[in-house]
């Protein structure tokens, strides 16, 4: 969604109160790399406010881990009771294959929900290659990606 040059952030950032406020938003955090994923968390929930979502607006489940959001969400594709999903997970590369295969099972799993679905499911997935990087992505140096997620969701919302 963004590289170190620009961000959803400066782009979305004339999204107003009165276009967004009515807006309902599940947000779906899995509990693996927790350090990561709450940051990322707080940073989505924070902005849904910051653009005037009433608390009410914005509901929030926790899975244990990367691979549980996409079934998650799959439970959750009312648009019934919610505008945008916004799946919350951190996947970082460690010693064994094991890497490929979450990555891609998520990401196959998202994209395919939003083929089918009535309503945006966004991905706010980190998959680095080290803590250090997933740090700088959730409140570090690199900003946060949980609060573009949440623009993101906003933004297609309005769709």
């Amino acid at each position: 969604m963004a590289t170190h040059q620009r961000s959803l952030t400066d782009q979305y950032s004339e999204l107003t109160h009165a276009r967004v406020d009515e807006k309902r938003v599940l947000v779906i955090t899995a509990d693996w790399n927790k350090e990561i994923t709450e940051n990322l968390r707080k940073g989505c929930v924070e902005t849904l406010a910051s653009k005037g979502l009433k608390p009410a607006n914005v509901q929030e489940i926790h899975v244990p881990g990367a691979v549980e959001l996409v079934y998650a969400a799959a439970k959750n594709l009312d648009p019934k009771r919610f505008d945008a999903i916004v799946v919350v997970g951190c996947v970082i590369r460690g010693e064994t294959a094991h890497f490929d295969y979450v990555c891609k099972s998520v990401t196959d799993g998202v994209t395919a929900l939003n083929l089918q679905a009535q309503l945006p499911v966004i991905f706010c997935v980190l998959t680095d290659d080290t803590i250090e990087q997933s740090r700088a992505r959730s409140g570090g140096a690199l900003g946060n990606k949980g609060e573009e997620a949440a623009l993101a969701a906003l933004q297609m919302s309005l769709l």
